[in-house]
């Protein structure tokens, strides 16, 4: 039995997911004449409250179209220190976009609005960049799966209208951060100018993320989506996976909240194991001994067929999902303490 927990986007699609799929009526959706693509971001879309989303094949797809959005060659956008968009999206920001990020030194991938504040404070000044754009990820993926604060993400909203900038939000697992934290779509479907969502991480499709904003800007990102070689065909049968997700995967992201916090509480119990960071949603981030070396840790692990990552600095990260089950978790909790 294979165990594997490098991350949540390693889940393959349900039987009902693959009918949906197979049953998918598709059609060119260069020429908007994909049915279900169309379906797809119009429930998106209402789901959010929002007037309209764009189907992209990647969240950082979705991500680098937002920041090119909202931006101009030589300005400049905040966001966290750890943020995806800065970290793992290839230097994007830079290359595509010609935007500098400034970052914010916050907390698991979070800043606080005071923190933002004062990086935006100060006039205009021929020798800086035009600050432009602020980036949230939520939940923070380096963070370990950290949820926002809604009402620290208002305070930030307020500064970004007081300073003119916009503000993105990275939802890669932000239905993780729903669930966990009882909120709701519309909830920052009001707040952001924007929000990207990944289907193919907690819910469990096979691929796309969603883009969600205005018409005026929907229509642009269009534009950039084929700019950056993201049109698609028929590709219907992947928003019929997506509408599936939403439909069926949304409220047992539970369980991998309860999964992934019983294996928080198994590590703390071994006596390898110096920390554990907080959990609230599906991403565990642990710290091994410093007598233990983190590599050797992660491969004596491989050859039990348990998988699972190694973020550099020690930190090491477990990431329950969709295909990850009780039987799954028993071993691994027995694998550890034999460990």
């Amino acid at each position: 039995m294979k165990i594997n927990l490098i991350s949540d986007t390693v889940t393959k699609p349900t039987k009902g997911m693959l009918a949906a799929m197979m049953n998918a009526e598709v059609g060119d959706d260069v020429f908007k004449a994909d049915p279900t693509i169309n379906q797809l971001q119009e429930k998106a879309a209402q789901m959010f409250g929002t007037e309209d989303a764009l189907f992209f094949p990647s969240g950082t797809m979705a991500n680098q179209t937002a920041i090119k959005l909202h931006t101009q060659p030589g300005d400049k956008m905040f966001c966290d220190k750890w943020a995806h968009v800065f970290n793992f999206e290839g230097g994007g920001a830079a290359f595509n976009s010609g935007v500098s990020s400034h970052l914010i030194d916050g907390e698991r991938g979070m800043f606080t609005a005071e923190q933002l504040a004062y990086a935006a404070s100060g006039g205009i000044d021929i020798h800086s960049p035009y600050s432009r754009l602020v980036c949230i990820e939520n939940t923070t993926n380096k963070g370990g799966g950290a949820c926002w604060d809604f009402e620290e993400l208002k305070k930030i909203k307020q500064i970004c209208l007081d300073n003119e900038l916009a503000l993105h939000l990275d939802g890669a697992r932000l239905f993780n951060a729903l669930v966990a934290k009882n909120e709701t779509p519309k909830q920052y479907g009001e707040l952001f100018d924007t929000i990207s969502i990944c289907l193919s991480k907690g819910l469990g499709a096979p691929v796309g993320s969603i883009l969600l904003g205005t018409k005026s800007d929907m229509a642009k990102a269009l534009r950039i989506r084929k700019l950056f070689g993201g049109a698609m065909r028929q590709a219907g049968y992947l928003a019929a996976a997506a509408i599936y997700a939403l439909d069926n995967h949304v409220e047992r992201l539970t369980e991998d909240h309860r999964r992934a916090k019983t294996i928080g509480k198994t590590l703390e119990s071994c006596s390898f194991i110096k920390t554990v960071e907080p959990i609230e949603t599906n991403i565990v981030i642990f710290y091994v001994n410093d007598s233990i070396d983190e590599i050797e840790f992660v491969n004596k692990m491989t050859q039990k067929n348990i998988h699972f990552i190694s973020m550099g600095d020690g930190k090491l990260r477990m990431v329950t999902h969709l295909d990850f089950t009780e039987e799954m978790l028993d071993k691994l909790i027995s694998e550890l303490h034999k460990f």
